[in-house]
């Protein structure tokens, strides 16, 4: 039987078991998951939080990761300022980046989630307003959705992925895990 988890990684911690840098260790997975043989279905950059899906199925590991399956992603995204309507239509064609314009996203306006704190809180500036969006996409480029909110003129403060396809940590703390039955 495979083995699927689903971890609300913390931010600063790497998605990866170990940390081949050289200096101070940064925090990895192995800080928090003592499971043997499972590995990230996909990345979260270590400035990002949230929903990491983690098995010792490689069949189940590619749906998971690869874009060619579309499985959505559902972020909760900070951004500096308030997104106009311009940027929401923006977010939901798609937006042109360096490599190419991503595929649309379902986006929203959505009021301040109740999550956890960051540690460290992200950086206040108290003359700039900030605003939250809920952002599904089905694609996965390198740091897409904190370079989607800057094209628009909105850069990420704060990046939590809230679910992966029906999965989701809406019952899972913070450096938390839980062992599900695989689909």
């Amino acid at each position: 039987m495979s083995k699927l988890i689903l971890f609300n990684k913390p931010y600063g911690v790497l998605s990866q078991f170990t940390d081949s840098s050289i200096g101070p260790g940064r925090a990895t997975l192995s800080d928090y998951i003592d499971v043997p043989a499972v590995y990230p279905a996909g990345r979260l950059d270590r400035d990002s939080e949230g929903l990491l899906v983690l098995t010792d199925d490689g069949k189940l590991q590619a749906q998971i990761a690869d874009p060619k399956f579309r499985k959505p992603k559902t972020y909760l995204v900070q951004v500096e300022g308030i997104v106009d309507q311009d940027g929401l239509e923006q977010l939901s064609r798609g937006v042109q980046l360096k490599d190419g314009l991503t595929r649309p996203a379902i986006v929203d306006r959505i009021d301040s989630p109740d999550l956890w704190p960051r540690i460290p809180p992200i950086r206040v500036r108290k003359t700039v307003p900030d605003s939250w969006l809920k952002l599904t996409i089905v694609e996965g480029k390198n740091r897409q959705v904190r370079r989607m909110t800057a094209a628009i003129g909105n850069p990420t403060l704060r990046l939590v992925r809230w679910q992966v396809g029906d999965w989701t940590i809406a019952d899972i703390k913070t450096g938390q895990w839980q062992q599900i039955p695989t689909p």
